[in-house]
């Protein structure tokens, strides 16, 4: 049965089960899914609507550096039918050890070519990048860069293998396919735009508290100077580094997540005499999110 019909059935049984005398409170009939983040959610529901469930598992405003699930969360995980993760943040590897069918689980990163960091700002060394791809080939996601959210060429992948995961278990559905037809179409579209307006700036470079920002940085050959240093607050001497280096880079915003201490970036932001810029990349909504990002970097679009 399409997944469509089977909810129009469930909803009209309840309905007239009402009609009849009965008596019921509202019942959540959606097949329930899982997204270990925000921008997961999106793309599960880009493609498939509001036909799943979808519960997230860090909520809005928090780190999923920090982030610890609830028993409550646990018992969820196990209740739904699939699991959208990258498989490369900490807490999403330690919650999806203790799930019981793994077989559920929707490895969003699969096809992407992973950079090392393990949010380390040091992403171009050589021997980091060998440990990544070494670990990333035996399944370990220690040293490996997850935002992988963040770059609408990295998306694409990641919503491809969305599309396919939920195709794989609702085959008839035609309205998927041309859901994901669009998305990838307008992910198509905003790499064109972030890449023109990259192009078109004088920004090379930017500085952001946490290096949230590796593989667009990539995407769009930018700079990203990152204040934090493997999870820690810089030390003077590495933050006279970060400084110097912005100033030779003639960089012109200080990204900050506000999930992240503001105190250190206004310190920065002033020896280097940029402003301070917040940005959220766990924004539920990807697509404007890089947006509006790229506009911070590059000034396009300011007033």
């Amino acid at each position: 049965m399409k997944l469509s019909a089977y909810i129009s059935y469930v909803v009209t049984a309840a309905l007239l089960f009402v009609a009849c005398g009965g008596s019921t409170t509202a019942v959540e009939t959606r097949p329930a899914v899982t997204a270990t983040i925000l921008p997961l959610k999106y793309l599960v529901e880009q493609i498939a609507g509001q036909d799943f469930a979808v519960e997230v598992l860090v909520p809005t405003g928090a780190s999923p550096e920090t982030f610890e699930p609830t028993p409550k969360q646990y018992i969820r995980l196990n209740e739904s039918q699939m699991v959208f993760a990258t498989g490369l943040i900490d807490f999403e590897n330690a919650l999806l050890a203790r799930m019981d069918n793994k077989d559920r689980l929707v490895d969003l990163s699969r096809g992407i070519e992973l950079m090392a960091g393990s949010c380390s700002h040091d992403h171009h060394a050589a021997h980091k990048m060998a440990a990544s791809r070494q670990a990333a080939a035996e399944g370990m996601p220690h040293g490996i860069d997850p935002h992988i959210w963040t770059s609408p060429r990295e998306l694409r992948t990641m919503a491809r293998n969305t599309y396919e995961a939920i195709m794989l278990r609702y085959p008839d559905s035609v309205k998927y396919t041309a859901s994901y037809e669009a998305l990838d179409t307008r992910l198509r579209d905003l790499d064109s735009l972030c890449s023109q307006m990259c192009r078109t700036s004088s920004a090379r470079a930017f500085v952001v508290y946490h290096p949230a920002l590796t593989y667009y940085a990539r995407a769009y050959g930018l700079e990203q100077i990152a204040v934090e240093n493997d999870g820690k607050e810089p030390s003077a001497r590495e933050l006279a580094r970060v400084i110097d280096r912005a100033r030779e880079a003639h960089v012109t915003a200080m990204l900050y997540q506000s999930q992240f201490p503001r105190s250190v970036v206004e310190v920065v932001a002033r020896d280097i005499g940029v402003e301070c810029r917040e940005i959220d990349p766990m924004a539920e909504n990807v697509e404007q999110n890089i947006i509006d990002i790229t506009r911070t970097i590059t000034g396009h679009g300011e007033q």
